[in-house]
């Protein structure tokens, strides 16, 4: 039996940049009836809401699609991209502001048949959860997890020590070359070293 608990509300409510340091080496774990599955996140994005050209929210934009940003914080907001994938987030903050985290890529830690056979791949495990579409599937999380509470439920964010400062690093956030000089701002978090942080080469050390 799994003995974890979920973090709490206040955990999640700091701006999306401090958050996204914090989340760096916490677990995310999600029970189903096919089995427990648990990842410990490597690499995350934050997402600074009105101001950040790159947010969904940029602009201060509020569409049914991103309704889940500006509710309270610790909620995950997911969506669909390119016709085919799932992305998840972490809202954070308060209700109101509307900023996220982007979860990027993981390490599997427990369920490690169930991801192989969510993801219906051979391969190593560090390619499991290797960027924000894998990592959604091998978790099982999709279109109905969307505003999903992670203080409760069988979705959550449990705690776990945090990683050796030096391994932490940041860099410019992949795939927002759209954003302006907003996609070159040092918002990508990850732990170097980790075989399961996505990216290319130059973007994992």
């Amino acid at each position: 039996m799994d003995a974890r608990d979920p973090l709490p509300r206040a955990f999640y409510r700091r701006d999306a940049l401090r958050l996204a340091r914090a989340l760096l080496g916490k677990v995310l774990v999600h029970r189903t009836p096919d089995g427990l599955a648990a990842a410990r996140l490597v690499e995350v994005e934050a997402y600074r809401g009105p101001r950040d050209r790159a947010a969904h929210s940029a602009g201060g934009r509020r569409t049914p699609r991103n309704e889940v940003m500006w509710g309270p914080p610790g909620h995950l907001y997911v969506y669909f991209v390119y016709g085919m994938h799932w992305c998840a987030n972490v809202v954070a903050a308060d209700a109101g502001v509307p900023e996220a985290v982007l979860l990027r890529a993981a390490e599997p830690l427990e369920g490690l048949d169930l991801m192989r056979a969510r993801r219906g791949r051979r391969g190593p495990d560090a390619e499991l959860l290797r960027g924000p579409a894998n990592l959604c599937r091998a978790l099982g999380i999709g279109r109905a997890h969307n505003g999903a509470d992670l203080t409760a439920g069988s979705l959550f964010l449990a705690d776990a020590p945090a990683p050796p400062r030096h391994r932490q690093r940041r860099s410019a956030r992949i795939g927002v070359d759209y954003a302006g000089a907003d996609a070159r701002r040092p918002w990508r978090l990850y732990l170097a070293g980790s075989p399961a942080v996505s990216g290319p080469p130059a973007l994992r050390g």
